[in-house]
């Protein structure tokens, strides 16, 4: 896209170079213009009788019409100049445009990310919440399957006693 508008820029350098050189060209036109009748005024005034005006004025239509026909061109040439602006206006807004909605989908990227970390590390903290009291539960039960062993050794004392006094009554 950059390339493109750079192309286009270029463009509408060498285009203005042209519009320049046409500029130029049409100041002499004038010049030479205003130069040809200042011929033809005096011409007139010193050959008022002679045939020879006739072929000056066609000269003088023949250089206006070649003006016109520059001048037209000039108008064309303005006229294209102007659509190449136009253009790319058009792709230089429609690039800032996409930046604009890159940098906003980046940006919402970024929040959820920072959302899922923050999920993240809360669920982290609860895991170990959770893995910190089945630890203490284990160490309970552990300690109750222990202490029932201890007083199931102990019944099994106490009836094995109990048998062997019933034996001697």
């Amino acid at each position: 896209m950059e390339a493109d508008i750079s192309e286009m820029r270029n463009e509408l350098q060498s285009r203005d170079g042209l519009w320049r050189r046409i500029q130029l060209e049409c100041q002499k036109l004038y010049t030479e213009l205003f130069k040809i009748k200042e011929y033809k005024d005096m011409q007139e005034i010193q050959l008022r009788h002679q045939s020879s005006c006739v072929q000056l004025t066609e000269q003088l239509e023949t250089k206006t019409t070649e003006l016109l026909l520059f001048a037209e061109s000039q108008e064309h040439q303005e006229e294209e100049l102007n659509k190449i602006r136009n253009h790319v206006y058009q792709e230089e807004q429609s690039h800032c445009s996409e930046q604009e909605r890159m940098k906003t989908e980046i940006s919402d990227l970024t929040e959820e990310l920072h959302q899922k970390e923050i999920t993240i590390a809360t669920i982290m903290e609860k895991a170990s919440l959770l893995e910190r009291q089945l630890k203490m539960e284990l160490e309970t039960k552990h300690k109750l399957l222990t202490k029932q062993q201890l007083l199931e050794f102990h019944y099994q004392v106490i009836k094995s006693e109990n048998t062997h006094l019933k034996e001697m009554v």
